[in-house]
């Protein structure tokens, strides 16, 4: 697959997810207030107004639920997307705060992830802007000693440690800004740490080449950036997904990608080629699984007018 670059990642990069940072604060205080059941109604006038005036959102929503439902999505399936979205956004102050008791979490693949800790050597968990990446703090009731970093570019990793420092300041998580100078050797010691670096792998901020890879029936332009730096290090790849289910029902899934610590450099291209299919296999099922998941809330194919039937 040949690399390029992606018009549509730039257009979403010079969109900030203000969005996002806005509802995590009125649902901090909602959830904090007065409890997860009346947040929960509160939802439904966030759903709504997001619903009403975020067109753009709206339109992307549309084109990518006619993707994984394989049908036209009718207004209460976006309804239903935009609801998911601002849902998890709601969970993640239990998650962050570590109050799991209020969610029913469960684990597929944990099995994996108890391995890589027998042998040592940590693991790159590649998710993606789906579901809940937090909803991996709950792995730690059943592994005692689990070190998770985040891996982020330094913008988000600001606004989220400024979040975490008041939701919980003593159960902050390691944040690395991606795109710094030391980037990639504090991953490289947390990693030889035997922690867990997670990197959502399906979107970039900058400019750095792409390749296009089948998703949903068509190619979508996933960066590169994310695959060479696990070849870089020799680094074991796991996908990891947070499904919300809706009510309080999560599943944490975690799906074998690649182990670069046993390619060579003659075949590094080669094997980022392929485990790059293997995310893209692993994401694409989840999103036909669970299709209210999927918050990349812009025209991620590069899309004019809706694909035919």
């Amino acid at each position: 697959m040949k690399a390029s670059p992606s018009p549509v990642a730039a257009d979403w990069a010079q969109r900030p997810e203000r969005s996002n940072m806005a509802m995590l604060r009125l649902m901090s205080w909602i959830s904090l207030k007065l409890g997860r059941p009346a947040g929960r109604l509160v939802l439904h006038l966030i759903t709504g107004y997001f619903l009403l005036f975020a067109p753009k959102a709206r339109a992307a929503s549309r084109l990518y639920l006619r993707r994984a439902l394989g049908r036209p999505a009718r207004l209460g399936d976006i309804y239903r997307h935009i609801f998911s979205f601002a849902a998890t956004i709601h969970d993640r102050v239990y998650l962050l705060t570590e109050r799991f008791d209020e969610l029913d979490i469960r684990v597929e693949g944990e099995a994996l992830i108890t391995d890589i800790r027998h042998h040592g050597g940590g693991a790159l968990l590649f998710g993606a802007h789906f579901g809940s990446f937090e909803a991996i703090r709950a792995l730690g009731r059943n592994q005692p000693g689990l070190q998770i970093a985040l891996a982020m570019y330094e913008n988000n990793a600001r606004k989220i440690n400024a979040m975490l420092a008041a939701l919980n300041p003593a159960a902050q998580p390691e944040v690395i800004p991606l795109g710094t100078l030391d980037a990639m050797l504090r991953i490289k010691d947390r990693l030889a740490d035997g922690a867990l670096v997670g990197v959502l792998a399906d979107r970039s901020l900058d400019d750095g080449p792409r390749r296009p890879v089948p998703l949903l029936g068509a190619p979508a332009a996933l960066p590169v950036g994310p695959f060479r730096m696990a070849a870089m290090l020799g680094a074991r790849v796991v996908f990891m997904a947070g499904i919300y289910h809706g009510g309080k029902r999560y599943t944490v899934r975690f799906l074998p990608v690649a182990d670069f610590s046993t390619v060579e450099r003659p075949a590094r291209e080669a094997a980022i080629d392929e485990a790059m299919l293997r995310y893209a296999q692993a994401l694409e099922s989840c999103c036909r699984e669970a299709p209210a998941n999927w918050f990349n809330f812009f025209d991620f194919w590069g899309e004019a007018a809706p694909p035919a039937p």
